[in-house]
């Protein structure tokens, strides 16, 4: 049988992502091992071993199999949503070292592939045309600013992907997130080390209570929303393809207005006798987002995006009535 190791397991990309390609390989000749720092028995439900590594030690890697190991998923990384206090170093110990010693793994144990989720935030300064952002930019990004070190970090491992692709022949698929969506039962975040409610989840908590929604800026500035299930989509489906690798957009192809948004989340979450309203405030910014191409992902993956704005939250409300991860994002 062949395996799949999962590095990141207990971050919330990665346990949905877990979930979803259990699924997804449920009657395929496919093991998915799920890793992460943590001790948790959240996955034993799903019936997927579970075995705690930190990437950073390279001690841990001998609790990993050495033998049928045949994808590598790398989604493991300090990023800045959940940098408490900024620490360069923490982005060089844990996307390079650690994605460094993944490698040596995926090297030692003669893996087919290994799959690694990279930020859009490195080619964040290109113009956005209406076909939106291709996958081959070259990278332009701030070299200022809380996220600099960490898309320098993500780059530097990009580098060293390539050359395990071209001294060991080792297939990489690197996959280019926007924000994903994923319900999460800790609802804040860290910009420049402030904690910060996230703002899906104060639109969700006032639309639940019939309370009015603020809209900053733009009504009709678009941008990509993505839904977990997707992004896993795009995953499973390049673990099968009979291709050496690339880089792709993670994406709909389908812009989403920020009033479409509101009114979406309204319509989901809102009481039906007594619904929130909009309330526009064009004098104050928003914090933008990326349309994002995903022509290749469709062309050389089959990637067929089903999650719609009003699916995407129709699922993350039954997420979280289900809250299935709450042991994973206790802080």
């Amino acid at each position: 049988m062949k395996k799949i190791v999962l590095f990141g397991a207990t971050g919330n990309v990665g346990s949905y992502m877990t979930k979803y390609l259990v699924e997804y390989f449920a009657s395929d000749d496919y093991e998915i091992i799920a890793s992460g720092r943590r001790s948790t028995h959240v996955f034993q439900s799903m019936g997927v071993e579970y075995i705690p590594v930190d990437i950073t030690q390279p001690e841990d890697f001998k609790k990993l199999p050495t033998k049928d190991v045949y994808a590598v998923i790398l989604l493991s990384a300090t990023i800045p949503a959940y940098m408490k206090k900024y620490s360069a170093e923490q982005y060089l110990q844990t996307n390079i070292i650690g994605a460094y010693h993944v490698l040596e793994y995926c090297r030692q144990v003669h893996a087919d592939r290994i799959l690694f989720s990279t930020t859009i935030f490195d080619i964040s300064l290109h113009a956005q045309p209406p076909a939106g952002l291709s996958d081959h930019l070259p990278p332009k990004f701030s070299y200022q600013g809380d996220h600099a070190v960490y898309v320098i970090s993500k780059n530097t491992a990009r580098e060293l992907l390539t050359h395990y692709h071209d001294e060991y022949g080792l297939k990489n698929f690197i996959f280019r997130f926007p924000s994903i969506y994923a319900y999460s039962a800790y609802p804040y975040y860290y910009p420049n080390g402030n904690r910060i409610l996230r703002p899906i989840h104060q639109f969700i908590e006032r639309a639940k209570a019939g309370k009015p929604l603020e809209l900053w800026g733009n009504p009709h500035y678009a941008s990509d929303m993505v839904y977990i299930y997707d992004c896993s989509q795009m995953f499973a489906r390049a673990i099968t393809a009979n291709i050496d690798g690339g880089i792709y957009n993670v994406g709909t192809g389908t812009p989403v207005s920020l009033k479409e948004k509101l009114e979406t989340i309204i319509d989901v979450f809102s009481p039906k006798d007594h619904p929130s309203e909009i309330i526009y405030c064009p004098e104050k910014p928003n914090s933008g987002g990326f349309c994002m191409n995903i022509d290749k992902a469709r062309r050389e993956l089959g990637y067929r995006p089903i999650y719609d704005v009003k699916k995407l939250f129709e699922d993350y409300k039954t997420e979280m009535e289900l809250n299935r991860f709450k042991e994973l994002r206790i802080q």
